[in-house]
């Protein structure tokens, strides 16, 4: 059986909102690795990123990621967006005894979702521009790590959360991935 659910994708792809229903209905804890590492430094992602960039950043959600996946309670893991950037995480994430979801959608749709939220300073200037671009520099990247994609194009959360607690239920009463 996936000890742990780790959900990858682009900003407003709905990592987060997912998670939290999956968490719900799975009875497992949430990490949300944005939010552990604003709990871990009491600064917010925005003020890290501005005052020591994103190299910064990237070794702080490297070491949430590596603690989370090593948990031994079964968790789900909405993982940040740039997660896959890594080789590091995305080693973490192939060696990990868990099942990584995709959510995948075009930039155009995401960008609606994405930038409602302030934390976000990758979006500061050209919200749309940027979220293209990101979606095409690690498509490559998500693909590698995901055992499975999950169209969110459209989709209530809840509904997404569905499909994917019947993947992790097929998982478990199959011994194998989906």
């Amino acid at each position: 059986m996936t000890r742990h659910v780790v959900l990858v994708g682009l900003m407003g792809s709905g990592k987060t909102t997912v998670g939290k229903l999956l968490a719900e209905r799975m009875q497992r804890p949430l990490v949300d690795t944005d939010a552990a590492v604003e709990a871990a430094t009491g600064r917010t992602v925005r003020e890290i990123w501005l005052a020591e960039g994103e190299p910064a950043y990237r070794v702080l959600e490297n070491g949430v990621v590596v603690d989370a996946l090593a948990a031994a309670e079964p968790s789900i893991i909405a993982a940040a967006g740039g997660v896959v950037l890594s080789p590091d995480n995305r080693h973490a994430l192939a060696d990990a005894d868990a099942l990584v979801v995709w959510l995948s959608a075009d930039p155009d749709v995401l960008v609606g979702r994405a930038v409602t939220g302030a934390h976000r300073p990758l979006l500061d200037d050209d919200p749309h521009g940027a979220l293209r671009k990101m979606a095409t520099d690690r498509a490559d990247l998500y693909a590698e790590v995901a055992d499975v994609v999950v169209d969110v194009t459209d989709r209530r959360p809840e509904a997404i959360a569905d499909e994917i607690v019947a993947l992790v239920g097929r998982e478990t009463t199959s011994g194998t991935n989906p």
